[in-house]
Formats: C-alpha cells, sequence, structure tokens
C-alpha cells in the first residue's frame, strides 16, 4: 500500500520509509531538522524542482534551497510548533516561486514533538 498526501497518519509512515522508500512517493517529500536543515529530499521533489540533492541536502531550507517559504505561512508555522512543543498538521495552497516558474502547489506541514524531522509535503496541481 502507498502512502497518500492526504492520509491521516503520514508523518508515522514516513519516518518509518527509508530514503528509497520516499523516492517512490508520487508527491513532493523534503524533510527538515530542528535547525531547519533540509536532511531528506525525494526524487520526486527533485525532479520538479530541477534541484538535484546534493543542492538540497545539508543546505538551510527556509534561506538557501526554498526562499519563498521563508515567510509566517511555511517557516512561521515550524517555529512556533518548535516553540510550544506542539504538533503540526496543516494544508493550504501555496504558490511556489522560488528558482522556478511560478507554480500552484498543495503544501502539507507536519511537525511533531515526537519525531527530529518536519516534513514539508508537496502535491502540484
Amino acid at each position: 500500500m502507498g502512502i497518500l498526501f492526504d492520509q491521516a497518519d503520514v508523518l508515522l509512515h514516513l519516518e518509518r520509509l527509508d530514503d528509497a522508500g520516499i523516492d517512490t512517493l508520487d508527491f513532493g517529500v523534503i524533510g527538515i531538522d530542528r535547525e531547519n536543515i533540509v536532511c531528506r529530499y525525494n526524487a520526486y521533489e527533485s525532479q520538479a524542482t530541477a534541484l538535484a540533492p546534493e543542492k538540497a541536502l545539508q543546505h538551510p531550507f527556509f534561506t538557501s534551497v526554498a526562499q519563498c517559504m521563508n515567510n509566517f505561512l511555511v517557516a512561521q508555522r515550524f517555529a512556533d510548533a518548535l516553540a510550544n512543543g506542539t504538533s503540526l498538521d496543516a494544508t493550504i495552497d501555496y504558490l511556489l516561486t522560488w528558482r522556478m516558474q511560478p507554480t500552484k502547489v498543495l503544501l502539507r506541514l507536519l511537525a511533531s514533538p515526537e519525531y527530529p524531522t518536519r516534513y514539508i509535503l508537496v502535491q502540484r496541481l
């Protein structure tokens, strides 16, 4: 059974998948650590953005990889959840603009105090 973008327990499944497993998903998966450094970046997202994994992995997400998400809609939600020790599961309509032609997407922002990796899922519309 595959993992779906809007699946209720998707965070748990992402944590259980290795990098080869996230590469099989049909939506973008970006994992960031608590310092906002990219630690997971799947093949779907790499192809969609034309950004090779080595250009994303181990780089600051909000200042080097995706500056268009360094705002109150995305970055601040992760910062607030981390500061408050709360979970985050929010889906928002978004327009990606950094390093590409403007692209409409759904973003799903996922974080839990239980896991060190926080996720941004990207479903292109």
